[in-house]
């Protein structure tokens, strides 16, 4: 909708409106908030006096580029190469394109040669709105972009904002972390070539007036872009909250050629007046609407030999493995690193992609045909951007990798990396994954990453300035899944990238799962999946059952919390499972059974996250389309032995969201409960050192 130089974009549930500035030629955003938030005064309105500094640096600015914006941080910096930097643009409404669900609004700055679209769509289904730029060289010299954000957010705040965000390292990721910005920066990035382990992509902003939790409005903010990027907050004089993101050129900037258009990462920006936890579930939905057919495949249960056999990888223990797995339940068994020639350690074999055939002497179709026998799909795990300096692949294209000429190589996990913005290296990764897919009944691809580049270059390729090395290896990483996606569409795909270095929604969109740890100890993952369930929908997380003791976290837990920690998203097993005793495989088999029976639940469910891994009790809940079921999943935290010395009660965990006159039955024990006291009271957990987690399935009456 359009009035007056203002524009609305409605989602399910939120509006979200922009107009054309009196101070100047940019856009201001006037409201975003639930529907009705557009009328009355905008909470961003602002006198347009300043002092010190210009009425655009104080502005609520959608997107303005230097120039116009000199002092307080600008979303696009452009020159001409040896001239001044700056863009001095006009608002062409001539070229205003508006539907019921976009908006498309260009600025022409004609002497510079440059136009800008700001680019909208409001995501049917869902409460996110997309924005984007475009940005095309209309002159006849060539332009140099050092900065060109997707990008900027504002966010209303009367006493600073309240910033969430995930952060981490290897084996660590997806922490929950908050810190109240008054005035000042803060940034996150990653110039990794992924988003990498230490922060995700991914913001949500509060008005530090108000409670962390509860029903408290909230925003976010999610870069799709599975190269390098950064997110800056910016608490702003006069108290405003603005919010930039795009990705980092690995060159510093990048040249655009006269015709040609960039066009920046899409962010995804997200509201929600349920607080973090509502938050959550918008982006649920929207990461359900980016899966899209897909979300009808069944997420079959997992096992993988990495942790039971290493590189240690032959055909007689794979399928002694297979059988016991089979016998549990699993529904796929996954064959990962060491199945190719070379693999005995991590010093060979990658890049030459053929099972070794004195791993599998009967031959490979042979192993392969023996797992469907035991009634399992089969799957493989590859690392197609990596190489071996002792592969036949590298000693017939050393040019393939990153390198530097003249300076020395670093090896990282004793292996390099394929520059893989070239395309004869996409080409040859397709015709790789292509020949493993056709001729051998793989149903199943785990794609891991182990190693960012380092010395990042590409000797001829011509001028080092005008390669953006970054956005190239993008856009051949998603040709290869957009790839998989056409033309193998009954292959599952799992994103890795030394556990979660790669999951934002670029990725999301292109694979089926994702692997959110190498880490996978009891107490470690549930802190890691509490954050990452703050991000992404439990349809896309991956988790394990291992023997894997604790990191950071050693406290022992029992197999079931194991298994409930597994089943809080797409349930595999990584064990050992020759080593358990029949008392472990029958519980094993009876969890995966509970876990078939209520998947379904999880993965398509609404959830609601209850307490914190820091609270003694903690749990999900999911809330089956419709209201029908109810499954939670929930875990004790605290001590696990040693008797109260005075009587005791058992822990609660209160339910939230569900309808207080509603009737429910434990499945299990027959106990029936009103939505009232599972919301005032919650349900019951008597736990002990043997019981310290369980799964409760409610039936609504």
């Amino acid at each position: 909708m359009t009035s007056h130089d203002r524009w609305i974009l409605r989602t399910e549930n939120t509006t979200y409106a922009v107009a054309l500035a009196a101070e100047g030629p940019w856009v201001e955003l006037t409201a975003w908030g639930p529907h009705g938030a557009e009328t009355g005064p905008s909470p961003l309105d602002w006198s347009g006096h300043t002092h010190f500094i210009t009425p655009a640096d104080a502005a609520p600015a959608e997107y303005i580029p230097y120039g116009l914006r000199p002092f307080t941080g600008a979303d696009l910096v452009a020159q001409r190469p040896g001239e001044e930097r700056g863009m001095w643009w006009t608002f062409s409404p001539e070229s205003t394109e508006t539907t019921e669900t976009t908006l498309r609004l260009v600025f022409d700055d004609k002497a510079l040669g440059l136009r800008v679209a700001l680019c909208y769509e409001a995501v049917r289904g869902t409460d996110v709105i997309l924005r984007w730029s475009e940005l095309t060289c209309t002159g006849e010299d060539e332009l140099r972009l050092e900065r060109f954000d997707s990008a900027a957010v504002n966010v209303p705040v009367t006493a600073g904002a309240r910033l969430t965000f995930l952060t981490g390292q290897w084996v660590q990721e997806f922490q929950r972390t908050e810190l109240e910005l008054t005035r000042g920066r803060f940034e996150m990035a990653s110039t990794q070539a992924v988003p990498g382990h230490a922060y995700a992509p991914w913001l949500a902003v509060q008005d530090a007036a108000h409670p962390a939790d509860g029903k408290t409005p909230t925003y976010g903010v999610a870069l799709e872009w599975p190269g390098n990027w950064h997110i800056t907050t910016d608490a702003e004089p006069g108290g405003a909250v603005r919010i930039r993101a795009g990705r980092l050129p690995h060159e510093g900037a990048v040249r655009l050629a006269p015709g040609a258009t960039l066009t920046t990462p899409r962010l995804a920006c997200a509201f929600s007046p349920e607080g973090i936890d509502g938050l959550a579930r918008v982006w649920h939905r929207y990461e359900r609407h980016l899966t899209g057919d897909r979300m009808n495949r069944t997420r079959k249960v997992l096992y993988n030999s990495w942790e039971a056999t290493g590189f240690d990888v032959e055909a007689g223990s794979q399928l002694k493995l297979a059988r016991i797995a089979a016998g549990l339940g699993a529904e796929l068994f996954v064959v990962d690193d060491g199945w190719f020639p070379g693999r005995h350690d991590d010093t060979g074999g990658l890049g030459d992609w053929y099972p070794d055939p004195a791993a599998f002497p009967q031959g490979f179709d042979d192993f392969i045909g023996e797992v469907h026998w035991l009634g399992m799909d089969f799957g493989l795990w590859v690392e197609p951007e990596a190489i071996s300096p002792k592969s036949a692949l590298y000693s017939e294209h050393p040019e393939w990798v990153y390198r530097i000429e003249g300076r020395p190589a670093t090896l990282v996990r004793n292996q390099l990396l394929l520059d893989l913005g070239r395309e004869d290296v996409q080409d040859f990764v397709i015709t790789t994954l292509d020949r493993l897919l056709s001729d051998h009944a793989v149903s199943y691809l785990k794609w891991d990453m182990n190693r960012p580049p380092t010395e990042r270059g590409r000797p001829g390729g011509g001028p080092v300035e005008k390669q953006d090395l970054d956005a190239a290896h993008v856009a051949g990483y998603l040709r290869v899944l957009d790839h998989l996606r056409a033309h193998h569409p009954h292959v599952t795909v799992e994103g890795c990238a030394g556990g979660g270095a790669r999951i934002e929604h670029a990725t999301i969109a292109r694979t089926d799962v994702v692997w959110p740890s190498d880490n996978t100890a009891p107490l470690d993952r549930l802190a890691i999946q509490y954050g990452y369930l703050h991000a992404h929908a439990p349809h896309t997380m991956s988790s394990w059952v291992t023997d894997a003791p604790g990191v950071f976290d050693p406290r022992p837990r029992s197999l079931g919390f194991r298994f409930v920690n597994a089943m809080a998203g797409v349930l595999g097993i990584g064990a050992d499972i020759r080593t358990w005793s029949p008392e472990q495989r029958t519980e094993a088999a009876r969890w995966i059974a509970r876990y078939k029976e209520i998947r379904n639940v999880i993965h398509h469910g609404e959830i609601h996250l209850l307490n914190t891994p820091a609270d003694a009790t903690c749990g999900i809940q999911y809330e089956e389309p419709g209201g029908g079921r109810i499954a939670v999943t929930a875990w004790n935290t605290g001590r696990l032995s040693g008797a109260p010395l005075v009587p005791g009660r058992a822990a609660r965990l209160r339910l939230s969201g569900i309808d207080p006159a509603a009737r429910y039955r434990d499945a299990a024990s027959g106990t029936e409960y009103t939505g009232a006291h599972l919301l005032h009271s919650g349900l019951p957990f008597a736990w002990t050192d043997r019981y310290d987690a369980e799964l409760t399935v409610l039936i609504r009456l």
